[in-house]
């Protein structure tokens, strides 16, 4: 670790700043950043750019209801104001489907860049290795995703969540039950603009939806694209005919059955919408408190004085000229840097296993295990099958071939509103089945999962270093207990299988039981980290994707696959025992579809969690993380959604603990006139005493004003 190390003691002399900066704009070296900040936010992606547009909303002028300022320092020094530091660009970002593309599916050109992560073999399935990406790009993953727009099942929450953080979830303020979280999603938080579809487009696609779960006036967007393939309607039918049900709504809570999904685009022209655009261009020319600096690394947080004397200094490092400098903070610290780089950062800092920081040479500042711990992300196999008949469809995408079809593709990208292929994301339909509704022998595999909680052997499954501590185990125990529940309910779906065209399905298992880990390069500690998905390290999860596989694969057998003379290419009809499925299984796994979590869980100490439920980092003042390292648990949807609406949630968390406790903006009662405009605030916590604060003309702000 002599390149940590190193690194540690040249952040320790800090580089002076220059005078602060007026505007906000992209800042790109030390020099055009101000004297100080009020908060700091490291990683400008999804989740980072969501809490900075609410933050420096909600504080343009600091305390301006205040009635006598000539008591304060002037109202520029008021402000709060945001720094986000990004690790990449500002880029454009195209959708999943734009031109030039020619080949639905493909590579998208010219994309922004993005972390490529390669992990350790899984000795599990074949000692293959797993890849997924993250965006490393103002905007963060909802600029690089494929742009479809679900949200997780009620379920999700209120059994795994709120079972897998009992009993601090219990207890706390902060709900992150589907109540708790619902409004985040919706109009009232303002959090994404809804667009219904055309009534032309609506009669062809026969698209459904309510509206009641959708709202919004934010500049970030959803709707339903105007195109879809001609094949498209061929699944679709075959599951009807297996008796799936149509819901009107997925994004309701309820989310079982055949479901149309939102794409995270914009209604009119069709390109992507993503944060960067919303949370930051669109919003900061108004902003002069709103700072963004590209190009530059958070490498660490320190506490010179102690993990209570936070918020701590941030160390950064540019990317460009390699300086080292440190960035102070007024009121806290948030660490948004995502699931794969967020762990890095606090392992860097001496905070995470005190085992691992031992080995690595790291000086353990706070013991906290679960830090780059319970790794999770979607995966699975997949089936597939040939059309021996000629479909017949118009709109196929070798359509595209055409040169004539794929100039008029491009006419209608380019009008307003777009029109044809163009306007596509990756898909926007999908099946989600509980285990219940899927297999008869969903019993015996939460029964299996319930027996390793009660013979102890479910430590077992947990990397090495976890299986005799105490929290780690404790926490899966906890998970697993929860998740026997989840698969026992007929309503909480198992699986996902999105669909958009093609001879293929991948058969996406929703909620592993198994368990990975993001640890440091030790060779090279500041740059990309090491993964290991462990996948299927708990073989209970070769159950579950058995259990998918055996239903699904029963859809090219349907009247509607056989009108096309379609044949069962994998597995195969040949391929019958669960010996033969399984090695298939392990043949075709994809262990990411690109929705890491979970890395530093918003979970009791005591059973593994880094955060709690207000997302602060278990005894560590004025630091947070918020960004999908926080969730306990995998969610039944892709993450996009889910991250805007926690960003809207953490972010209005952060305001109202500000005005409550804004240190050095609140009056002192000697500092002013009593009477009965004052408002008294009696044993408010205020820079870690407790005092007894009176501001005057003090004015309530509701929910919605933030």
């Amino acid at each position: 670790m002599t390149s940590l190390n190193t690194l540690i003691l040249i952040g320790l002399a800090a580089l002076p700043f220059a005078s602060a900066h007026p505007k906000a704009q992209i800042k790109r070296q030390v020099s055009e950043l101000r004297d100080s900040y009020d908060f700091l936010i490291a990683g400008g992606g999804t989740v980072g750019l969501t809490i900075a547009d609410r933050l420096t909303a909600a504080f343009p002028k600091s305390k301006s209801f205040l009635t006598r300022p000539s008591l304060l320092p002037s109202s520029d020094t008021l402000a709060e104001n945001v720094l986000v530091i990004e690790y990449g660009e500002i880029q454009y970002a195209p959708g999943g489907f734009d031109p030039p593309q020619i080949v639905f599916g493909s590579q998208t050109p010219n994309a922004p860049a993005a972390w490529v992560f390669n992990s350790l073999p899984n000795p599990d399935v074949k000692n293959k290795t797993g890849l997924v990406l993250a965006g490393q790009v103002v905007g963060g993953s909802s600029a690089t995703n494929g742009m479809f727009f679900d949200r997780p099942s009620r379920f999700d929450f209120d059994t795994l969540w709120t079972q897998a953080g009992s009993s601090e979830f219990d207890s706390s303020k902060d709900r992150w039950d589907w109540d708790g979280l619902f409004p985040y999603f919706k109009k009232v938080e303002k959090s994404v603009t809804f667009t219904e579809p055309s009534p032309a487009v609506v009669a062809k696609y026969n698209y459904t939806w309510d509206v009641s779960a959708y709202g919004g006036t934010t500049p970030i967007y959803s709707s339903m694209p105007p195109f879809l393939w001609g094949d498209h309607s061929i699944v679709r039918a075959a599951w009807k005919e297996m008796g799936i049900q149509v819901p009107r709504e997925c994004a309701g809570g309820d989310k079982e059955g055949l479901c149309w999904i939102p794409v995270s685009e914009d209604p009119q022209t069709s390109r992507r919408s993503h944060a960067g655009l919303g949370h930051y261009a669109a919003v900061n020319a108004s902003r002069p408190n709103y700072d963004l600096l590209v190009r530059h690394q958070v490498t660490r947080v320190t506490y010179p004085k102690g993990l209570m004397s936070g918020p701590p200094l941030v160390e950064v490092k540019s990317l460009v000229g390699g300086q080292v400098f440190n960035v102070t903070a007024k009121n806290e610290v948030i660490i948004s840097a995502g699931t794969l780089q967020t762990p890095p950062v606090l392992l860097r800092s001496g905070i995470g296993p005190a085992s691992y920081l031992a080995k690595a040479g790291i000086p353990v500042v706070l013991d906290l295990p679960g830090v780059g711990s319970n790794f999770q992300d979607h995966s699975g196999p997949s089936i597939s099958w040939n059309y021996t008949n000629d479909l017949n469809l118009p709109d196929l995408p070798a359509a595209m071939l055409d040169p004539a079809y794929a100039a008029d593709a491009l006419v209608g990208f380019n009008s307003t509103p777009a029109r044809g292929p163009y306007t596509l994301a990756m898909a926007n339909s999908a099946l989600y089945l509980s285990l219940v509704n899927m297999t008869t022998s969903h019993t015996s595999i939460v029964d299996k999962i319930r027996a390793i909680v009660a013979d102890g052997s479910a430590a077992s499954f947990l990397p090495a270093e976890h299986r005799t501590n105490p929290e780690m185990i404790a926490g899966y125990k906890q998970q697993l207990l929860s998740l026997a529940e989840f698969y026992s309910n007929p309503k909480s779906p198992s699986i996902e299988v999105p669909w958009a065209t093609g001879t293929s399905a991948r058969l996406i298992a929703l909620h592993p039981l198994s368990r990975g880990t993001v640890r440091l390069n030790s060779t090279a500690p500041l740059e990309q980290p090491i993964l290991d998905f462990r996948t299927a390290s708990n073989p209970i999860d070769f159950d579950i994707h058995l259990a998918h596989v055996r239903f699904l694969r029963k859809m090219i057998d349907t009247d509607s696959f056989r009108a096309y003379g379609a044949v069962e290419a994998g597995p195969g009809v040949d391929a019958k025992s669960d010996e033969a499925l399984t090695d298939y299984i392990k043949d075709t796994m994809t262990f990411s579809f690109m929705h890491p979590c979970c890395t530093a869980a918003m979970v009791h100490k005591a059973k593994g969690g880094v955060v709690g439920t207000d997302l602060k980092v278990h005894g560590a003042e004025g630091l947070r993380v918020a960004d999908m390292s926080v969730l306990p648990m995998l969610p039944s949807a892709h993450l996009s959604a889910l991250a805007y609406a926690v960003g809207e949630k953490s972010g209005l968390g952060v305001v109202r603990v500000t005005e409550l406790q804004d240190v050095p903006r609140c009056l002192d009662q000697s500092s002013v006139a009593t009477g009965k405009d004052a408002a008294l605030l009696s044993g408010t916590a205020v820079g870690g005493c407790i005092k007894t604060v009176v501001c005057t003309g003090l004015k309530k702000r509701s929910v919605t004003d933030a």
